[in-house]
């Protein structure tokens, strides 16, 4: 495995996105941490997340809104989008059942992983309120 020289924005970044459970994109996550590092770029959380994804440590991906979102969890589960404010929350893996059986189905080719997500309308937004329908 990779052996990463330690910095101190990187550890702030993954702090960061420790701390939510929002899903963000590189933008918002650059908003929150330049608070702390107000000379950090938009272009170094960039980097520090592809390294971070692409060294499993955070998990990437799109949900069909044109935009990347990062999340801390690695362990599989799923999303819930919600197509009126676009909230991404987490699921669950026990909630769908039938997927374990689809990857132990004898194909030609080798699963190592999946995403799925499901999207509808989240709880604020059915009752009315989510102030950012508002």
């Amino acid at each position: 495995m990779k052996h990463l020289k330690y910095s101190r924005q990187r550890e702030s970044i993954k702090s960061c996105l420790m701390n939510r459970t929002d899903h963000p994109t590189a933008e918002a996550l650059y908003l929150t941490i330049r608070e702390k590092f107000p000379n950090i770029s938009l272009g170094t959380v960039y980097r520090n997340l592809n390294l971070l994804a692409e060294l499993g440590e955070i998990q990437r991906f799109s949900c069909g809104d044109g935009s990347e979102h990062f999340d801390y969890r690695t362990e599989s589960h799923y999303h819930f989008i919600c197509r009126s404010c676009g909230s991404i929350s987490d699921l669950p893996l026990a909630l769908v059942k039938e997927t374990s059986e689809l990857l132990s189905t004898p194909v030609d080719e080798t699963i190592d992983s999946h995403m799925i997500f499901f999207y509808g309308e989240c709880a604020k937004c059915r009752n009315g309120s989510n102030p950012a329908e508002r």
